[in-house]
Order: structure tokens, then C-alpha cells, then sequence
């Protein structure tokens, strides 16, 4: 079972031809947990899930259980297709996995509360014992989840809807159901979630700022007081200022050159906003090897 604390949504490492390359990718995910990280979501919109192939997925998965983190991994579909959705969830489920990240699908416009219900419904109805973290992404999936909505499913689904990572930030700070885990999308909603009863977070952004992020989660956890958490929202701030996917790959790739690859229609950012950025983090003397550890 997921616990609280702070997670990465990890991304994905490509070769130059554009397959994922397995090693490296568990390699990122095992490095950040190290350095500081609760766990990471393999799959997720940052991890260019819906552009990634299901062989590709499957093989990563077939080899978490090899790392000493295994307990530490967790997955998300990001897929359209609700057969392949659950064709993922219980090839991973051989491999003991249970929580699974799920958007509804996107593409289609106008999702309605009825279909986006009967979609998660066909999931567990095809897997008892899949437990479900509600991914709400309003601009990518086109859907927003209301409070009414996501009580409706838990108290229909009591054993199989057990969180939600709320990056539409419309939920995070209002919804109040009983042992359900509420994880902003945003280290710069961290604190303040910590405060009103959230469990975390879980962001993209995580992947660079893990020790700050761990450092900001441990001191609230102990009672000390907070001498990170401004940092790490200003550095949130500075990726905000662009696509985060495109942010992230452009500076992790001055660490590692293969994150310079990335599946169309993404790409690196620009070298006008790549310089930009690289600045903005070196003037909040931001540095990967050099932050505060957790």
C-alpha cells in the first residue's frame, strides 16, 4: 500500500532511435529515491507514457522487481485504451504491483461524469484487487473531478479508490474524505497540504528537487521549523515558466546526455529558454549535487 510522503513522477530515459531504455530509466527512479524520494510513479504524463509501446512498458516492468526499491516503485497506465489499461494493470499485478496511477482518457472532448465513472468501474469490475490513485489533470485529460464525484466512486469502490494526485488543485485543499490520500501535484502546495491534512506529493519536478522536497516533508514530520521550503517553491517556479517535460529533459541532460531524447511531439526547450532557466536555477544557487540532503 502507498503510504504518505513525497514522490517523483519519474521520468522516462529514451535511446537516440526513441526506445526506452530500461536500465537507465530504473537507474533515474533508484538515484532520486536514494537521494531522498518516498517512491516514484513509472508512466505518467511525465514520463511520456502515452507515447511510450506496451512491449516497451512490459519489459520495464518484468525487471523492477530486480531493484532493491522494488517497494518503492509504483505505475501509472497512461493509456487511452481502457483493454489495454487493463491488460497493463494485471500483467503488472504478476509482478505484485497494486497501485496504479489512472487518468481518465483524453483526447475526446467532453467526458462526462457517467463515461469517465463507467471507465474506472470496468477496471476494477476486471481487477478485484487493483488499488486506484485518481489522477486529476484537467488540461490534459480534458476532465475535471468535483468532490461529489470522487466520494461517489470511493464510497462505490471503498477498497479499490484510495487517493488521488489532484494537479487541477481544485481538490487538495477542500476534499476531506477518511484514509484517503490526497497528493497535490506541486512541491510549492507541499507544505501547506502537510498542514491541511494532504499526504504528500506527488510532481514531476520532484525528479530535480527531491532532497529539497524530502528536507521540506521531514521537517514538518518532526516539528522543526522550515528552512527549505521557500527555496524549493521558487525552483518550482522557475520550471513552471515552461513545459515541464521539455524543462526537465533540457536540464538533466547538461547531467546525462540521454535525456536529450525525446518522443515527438516533444522537445527540449529552445536554446533561448533553456539559457533562461539554467540561469534562474544557478541564481537560486540551485545545484543537484549540492542541495541540502534528506
Amino acid at each position: 500500500m502507498i503510504k504518505k510522503g513525497v514522490y517523483a513522477a519519474t521520468l522516462s530515459v529514451l535511446d537516440e532511435n526513441g526506445s526506452l531504455n530500461v536500465n537507465e530509466t530504473i537507474s533515474h527512479a533508484e538515484n532520486i529515491i536514494a537521494k531522498g524520494l518516498h517512491g516514484v510513479f513509472f508512466f505518467g504524463s511525465t514520463g511520456q507514457s502515452q507515447l511510450i509501446s506496451m512491449a516497451e512498458k512490459k519489459e520495464l516492468v518484468s525487471k523492477l522487481p530486480l531493484s532493491k526499491f522494488k517497494k518503492n516503485f509504483h505505475l501509472g497506465t497512461g493509456s487511452n485504451s481502457l483493454k489495454e489499461t487493463i491488460e497493463f494493470i494485471k500483467y503488472s499485478m504478476e509482478f505484485d504491483f497494486q497501485n496504479f496511477l489512472i487518468m481518465p482518457p483524453a483526447y475526446y472532448k467532453g467526458n462526462t461524469e457517467n463515461g469517465v465513472y463507467e471507465f474506472y468501474a470496468k477496471i476494477i469490475q476486471n481487477i478485484p484487487k487493483v488499488k486506484i490513485i485518481l489522477y486529476n489533470f484537467e488540461k490534459l485529460s480534458g476532465f475535471k473531478f468535483e468532490g461529489n464525484f470522487v466520494k461517489k466512486l470511493v464510497d462505490t469502490f471503498p477498497k479499490n479508490i484510495i487517493g488521488c494526485k489532484d494537479s487541477t488543485y481544485n481538490l487538495y485543499d477542500t476534499l476531506k474524505i477518511k484514509g484517503f490520500l490526497m497528493f497535490p501535484g506541486d512541491e510549492s502546495k507541499l507544505l501547506k497540504g502537510l498542514e491541511i491534512g494532504c499526504s504528500g506529493c506527488i510532481s514531476a519536478i520532484a525528479n530535480v528537487t527531491h532532497k529539497l522536497a524530502r528536507d521540506v516533508f521531514d521537517s514538518y514530520e518532526n516539528n522543526k521549523s522550515q528552512t527549505n521550503n521557500e527555496k524549493l517553491i521558487q525552483v518550482r517556479r522557475a520550471f513552471d515558466n515552461y513545459n515541464l517535460i521539455s524543462g526537465l529533459h533540457s536540464f538533466m541532460a547538461t547531467q546525462n546526455s540521454h535525456f536529450k531524447n525525446l518522443l515527438p511531439p516533444l522537445t527540449l526547450l529552445n536554446s533561448k529558454d533553456n539559457k533562461e532557466l539554467l540561469e534562474k536555477l544557478e541564481s537560486l544557487k540551485f545545484d543537484l549535487n549540492k542541495n541540502i540532503a534528506a
